[in-house]
């Protein structure tokens, strides 16, 4: 998965940036009008709509890293299979999956092991490909796609390079500063308090603080260097790196159940966990944050590695999902590459058929969708569209028309329905109860899915269809220029970015939804 949450690292040498003023809090929840910044208005359609009306549980599924369901935030949202007896080793209700009692992972072995770090897309399609064109077949139908997928695999690996060398000294620095805080943690106080004696720890020093001054961190810069650069090149863009024995299904046979395991959480779930949070986070604890939806709980499903998710996974997932009663699907990844898109089109047909809606997040790489394909998506290779899908950009909580979405976020003036929150979200992280601020078109799905669950709780009639129907019809419309996602300076309407030119608003789509059923 090219990660669909931006970190708030530094702009220096290349590194993404999201250096910036802090939000407002509980901001994505907050109400245009009343609070003055663009949420999505929960808090009011609670307060003068919602006030004395009970509604019926839904549940989201959230296919993606993994969910901490120990969360203290996630107490009671968590979707539980009661015909599973936990850990009996036996499949008690049929369904193929042995103790799925949370969901399922289907990205890890039987042994318990689990799939990590996977490659990209564009990589795996190098290393099938390269094998049938040792030699150059300009005739064979395939060959064009493949010298496209070699040129870009090898500019992808030339980026990568250049920027880890400028990113070097930096990064070096940063360690400098870890070692000579010998297991302290790296806070702005504990760098300070470092002697200024060694010349180069001096230098480094002052490095590590810069970093604090612009709203990141040291650690960070560490992350990205190992994890986006380093780790890019040493697992996501290698042809020869596929962890994918540890799961041990059949890669021939797509339509396949049981493989993986139960394991729901994974070695690194702060994305889905992230996730989990917008949508379904208690709001009677006052603990943490406030998730957007109530009667809410969350299916976990793990398929999403550091790395691009593969369509067998993603397909099942879907199908795992609706057989097992999910309303709403969230899916927060994507992709450049589908080699088994219809086989991810028949489960998307799947759940149309079943009534399920499916959010999914446009993606981070600035990208016009309109020209550059983002996988999955509802257009089925076949022919025609999927209606139960919502694709959503991000948008952020900054007053400035400059700033009004976010900088990071695909676009597309047919492709992207709706814009919903996605900058500098607050939300549940994995571990000791934590919560982080993420920023990505990952936490703009997951607000629009919370949204259409506040729908489909109150208003159990509505379809799927309807329910986005009424969130596109009901979001709030802007005119006025903004700036236009990767281009400094240029502006456009909201309307060159979507297909409704609004941001999603709870309050709006409720008093619709009211209008609808009545009639």
């Amino acid at each position: 998965m090219k990660k669909t949450f931006v970190p708030a690292v530094l702009l220096f040498c290349g590194v993404i940036a999201q250096a910036q003023e802090k939000a407002p809090e509980n901001w994505f929840n907050l109400d245009p009008q009343k609070d003055k910044v663009r949420g999505v208005s929960t808090e009011r359609a609670y307060e003068e709509l919602l006030k004395n009306k009970k509604g019926r549980t839904i549940i989201v599924a959230v296919i993606d890293s993994g969910v901490d369901i120990e969360h203290e935030d996630l107490q009671g949202k968590i979707w539980t299979n009661t015909k599973e007896i936990p850990n009996n080793g036996k499949d008690d209700d049929g369904n193929g999956f042995v103790d799925d009692v949370n969901g399922w992972n289907f990205i890890g072995g039987k042994d318990g092991k689990n799939v990590h770090q996977d490659s990209y897309e564009v990589a795996r399609e190098y290393a099938r490909l390269s094998k049938k064109f040792k030699k150059p077949k300009p005739k064979d139908p395939e060959y064009a796609y493949f010298e496209k997928v070699k040129k870009e695999l090898e500019e992808k690996r030339e980026e990568k390079k250049n920027e880890m060398e400028q990113l070097k000294p930096f990064y070096d620095d940063i360690m400098l500063v870890k070692k000579a805080l010998a297991g302290k943690p790296m806070t702005k106080e504990n760098v300070m308090a470092l002697p200024d004696t060694d010349v180069k720890l001096k230098e480094a020093k002052s490095k590590a603080l810069f970093t604090f001054l612009m709203g990141a961190s040291p650690e960070e810069i560490e992350e990205y260097y190992e994890k986006n650069l380093k780790g890019a090149l040493e697992n996501g863009l290698n042809p020869e790196f596929n962890p994918r024995k540890i799961v041990g299904d059949n890669p021939k046979k797509l339509r396949e159940k049981g493989y993986g395991n139960n394991d729901v959480k994974g070695p690194d779930a702060f994305h889905g966990t992230h996730v989990a949070g917008i949508i379904a986070a208690n709001r009677e604890n006052n603990l943490g944050i406030k998730g957007v939806a109530n009667n809410v709980l969350i299916m976990p499903i793990r398929a999403v590695p550091d790395g691009d998710e593969r369509d067998k996974d993603v397909a099942n997932a879907i199908f795992y999902a609706v057989d097992n009663g999910a309303h709403i699907i969230n899916m927060s990844f994507g992709k450049g590459y589908s080699p088994n898109k219809k086989f991810v089109d028949e489960a998307v047909k799947y759940a149309e058929s079943k009534g399920v809606l499916l959010v999914h997040a446009a993606g981070n790489d600035a990208k016009n969708l309109e020209v550059e394909p983002n996988f999955p998506n509802r257009y089925y290779a076949d022919g025609g569209e999927a209606k139960n899908w919502l694709e959503i950009g991000a948008s952020s909580w900054h007053n400035s028309n400059d700033k009004f979405v976010a900088n990071f976020s695909n676009y597309g003036k047919t492709k992207v329905d709706v814009f919903a929150p996605g900058v500098d979200i607050y939300s549940t992280v994995p571990d000791k109860n934590t919560y982080k601020n993420a920023s990505g078109t990952s936490m703009a799905a997951p607000t629009t899915s919370g949204v259409a669950a506040l729908l489909m709780s109150y208003y159990p009639e509505l379809t799927a269809v309807q329910v986005k129907e009424i969130l596109m019809k009901s979001a709030i419309r802007y005119e006025q220029d903004i700036n236009k996602p990767g281009e400094k300076g240029e502006k456009v309407k909201l309307s060159d970015l979507c297909i409704t030119g609004g941001i999603i608003n709870a309050y709006e789509a409720i008093k619709l939804a009211e209008q609808m059923t009545k009639k």
